[in-house]
């Protein structure tokens, strides 16, 4: 069934007419491999150009913002994004909408009325990542989208010290990629963990924003020092260098994956309105 368009507002005073827009939040997870990133590029397969697409099945005019600019190869388990539709459908069809328009490596896992205005990239104020390293002697076949094989046991408590001075507000020149060097280049680090399973080591990352490719630098950087090939107080002299020559290699990108957003303050003000919509919706469905 074809979604029905909403109805124009009254004409204005000028004789046009005005359309009505919604915007819905968008949670979305997807398999990063064979797209250039999130971002919609001149040629090539993107995220964010094939929910545009899918969403413009529906609506010609629907835009689409991300929270988070995901690299070309790396995945999302909760990436936020912000449609914008004159349509009139509800959070479910709209989600509904989508998943039947999009591959099957992008799925929505929630979508949801926001307030007018919303702007997803604006409203996250922190980002977390996990890259996920395969320790074993030979790469297991299921985790070679989405796991950087390194066949060696690595020295998790050496990766750990060596990621200590990193945490804080840091001048992180040396883990940024050239074409990310004209950006401010202050970060704040709150949290970087190193967990060991069996044959897997995870590397989480947190922080208020990343440089470009400085994660998988960073992460590049920590797999040098577990192998045994840098000391860990080399990782400090590199962050206080801020010389992208004197820090580690770029891990892969197929082992990253975006896990979640921190929200700002305004994610309160979402949470009330969806609040109030949902009150709402239950009056609207009682008995008067």
């Amino acid at each position: 069934m074809v979604p029905r368009p909403l109805s124009p507002a009254p004409v204005g005073a000028a004789g046009a007419l005005t359309p009505l827009l919604s915007t819905f939040r968008l949670v979305l997870a997807y398999d990063g491999t064979d797209y250039l990133g999130w971002q919609i590029q001149p040629r090539g397969r993107t995220v964010q150009g094939a929910l545009l697409e899918a969403a413009r099945a529906f609506d010609p005019h629907a835009r689409v913002v991300g929270a988070s600019r995901t690299d070309a190869g790396v995945h999302a388990l909760r990436q936020i994004a912000s449609l914008t539709t004159r349509a009139a459908l509800s959070g479910d069809a709209v989600r509904g909408a989508l998943n039947a328009a999009l591959p099957r490596d992008i799925r929505v896992l929630d979508a949801r009325p926001a307030p007018a205005g919303f702007d997803a990239r604006r409203a996250a104020v922190g980002k977390r990542y996990a890259y996920l390293v395969d320790t074993g002697p030979v790469a297991s076949p299921l985790l070679r989208r989405f796991a950087w094989h390194v066949p060696c046991a690595l020295d998790v408590d050496a990766m750990r010290r060596a990621l200590r001075p990193l945490r804080g507000l840091h001048d992180f020149g040396a883990f940024c990629a050239a074409p990310g060097r004209a950006k401010d280049p202050m970060c704040r680090i709150m949290a970087l963990h190193v967990v060991r399973r069996r044959e897997r080591v995870v590397l989480f990352l947190s922080a208020d924003r990343f440089l470009h490719h400085m994660a998988r630098n960073i992460v590049g950087s920590a797999v040098a020092v577990g192998r045994g090939t840098r000391d860990p107080a080399w990782l400090a002299a590199a962050l206080a260098s801020r010389d992208r020559r004197l820090a580690g290699p770029t891990a892969p990108a197929q082992g990253l994956a975006l896990v979640r957003l921190a929200p700002s303050a305004a994610r309160s003000t979402y949470r009330e309105y969806a609040s109030r919509a949902a009150r709402g919706r239950r009056l609207a469905s009682g008995p008067f």
